[in-house]
């Protein structure tokens, strides 16, 4: 890795995309501290206070770099791109004309990413005028500690309208700096700029935990990650392989095929989407009850309901349904990723069997069994990178929460891996150039 690191600097082309991403990473992360115009400064300290006792609205600060703590220009982060990414996959599954935009190479998939665009700016738009209301409502919808706070005391539709604009364009930008590191930078630009999130909470909390706790504690969170980082590389990097046949055929005077291949099948299929997903629906009770009738009983034993179960992450409530809903989505978004039917049609048109299997129906079956199984072991690690490294640390510190921990380190870890195999593939053809040469 280091020597990786050491060539990528020795070659023009690969330095200039480095150099240009971090350019980019740099305009990101200077766009997270530029606040919205019409909010109080005041209010926002007391809600970045609040983000550091974890819970929703840590988890979303988490995503966006606590740009959404400090109600900044990319205060939506990346979220909005993601949830319409996903909406897209899904929906291509029932829309006969997103499947056929699919299967048309390069030129379904500008269009494919041109709709994403476009649910990403509606995603945003409405989900900047959710969050207007909720913090002029005191925030009670992401758990702040003091619900009268009043991010938005001059609160009017022109104000509102400015603030949405402000944020709905923030997304947009955002993804337009993607994009840019994806054609002129290294990676996926998008996974670059959560990873950049991600990282950029890192010291400041454990500059909170060593203000609290001291050196001891630090150690300890330090020795936690360690492990942590063990255990995501082993199953991030870990494969089920599927091993294929090809037939031999004459064609001509020439002989094809007879070589021997594999399909690899992740155990953590998903990745971090899982997570994502079931967040996002757990965020959605905390906003919801926050429109019902104040001066209605019901709504507000629901209200307290929520606020007690849901929005409590020590809550057993939470945990269950939380780990459960991670499980669940880790089966259906590896569905989504790999269909066996279609690989296995893919397998049989190409001359190729997996030995001992029949091609066609059998082959499907063999493929969705093996699939099945594999996919059990990583959704039950994604659900316990979430849900116990958090209740282990708030234990050790005596009831302090902390809006990192698992997930960090996972988005982390996929996102390096991934930027490294990448750069390590370019190194690798340019070597071959030279060779060639």
């Amino acid at each position: 890795m280091l020597a990786s690191l050491k060539n990528i600097f020795k070659v023009p082309e690969l330095r200039n995309k480095v150099l240009f991403t971090l350019a980019i990473i740099a305009v990101y992360r200077f766009g997270a501290y530029l606040p919205v115009p019409g909010v109080d400064l005041e209010a926002i300290q007391k809600l970045s206070e609040s983000a550091e006792q974890g819970g929703v609205l840590g988890f979303l600060a988490l995503f966006s770099g606590k740009a959404l703590t400090r109600f900044s220009l990319f205060a939506l982060g990346i979220m909005p791109y993601i949830t319409a990414s996903i909406i897209m996959q899904i929906l291509a599954v029932v829309i006969p004309k997103l499947e056929q935009w699919q299967n048309q190479g390069a030129v379904g998939q500008r269009k494919i990413t041109q709709w994403t665009r476009y649910v990403t700016i509606a995603i945003a738009a409405m989900q900047a005028t959710g969050m207007a209301f909720v913090f002029h409502n005191g925030g009670g919808g992401f758990g702040i500690s003091d619900p009268g706070t009043d991010l938005i005391p001059d609160f009017n539709v022109w104000t509102v309208l400015l603030i949405v604009l402000t944020l709905t364009t923030g997304t947009a930008m955002l993804m337009w700096l993607g994009e840019l590191v994806t054609q002129k930078g290294i990676g996926n630009g998008m996974s670059l700029l959560i990873f950049a999130s991600v990282v950029s909470t890192l010291p400041s909390q454990g500059a909170q935990i060593y203000a609290s706790k001291g050196w001891v504690a630090v150690a300890l969170v330090l020795v936690v990650f360690y492990l942590l980082l063990v255990a995501i590389v082993f199953v991030e990097q870990g494969q089920r392989r599927i091993p294929v046949q090809f037939a031999k055929r004459v064609v001509g005077r020439r002989m094809y095929g007879g070589q021997s291949t594999y399909i690899p099948l992740k155990v953590n299929q998903a990745g971090v989407i899982p997570i994502i997903f079931a967040s996002s629906l757990l965020y959605l009770p905390q906003l919801i009850v926050q429109v019902l009738p104040a001066d209605e009983q019901w709504a507000i034993s629901a209200r307290q309901w929520v606020t007690d179960n849901l929005a409590n992450t020590s809550s057993p409530v939470h945990l269950i349904v939380f780990g459960l809903m991670i499980i669940a989505f880790a089966y259906f978004y590896t569905a989504i990723q790999f269909d066996p039917a279609k690989q296995a049609d893919t397998i049989r048109k190409q001359g190729g069997f997996i030995p001992g299997i029949r091609p066609g129906p059998q082959t499907e079956k063999y493929l969705a069994k093996v699939l099945s199984r594999i996919t059990l072991p990583g959704a039950l690690f994604i659900a316990a990178i979430a849900l116990v490294p958090p209740l282990v640390l708030t234990r050790f510190l005596d009831g302090q929460q902390v809006s990192f921990s698992g997930i960090s380190i996972l988005i982390a870890v996929g996102v390096a891996l991934e930027t490294m195999k990448q750069i390590d593939s370019q190194l690798m053809m340019r070597n071959y150039e030279g060779f060639l040469k």
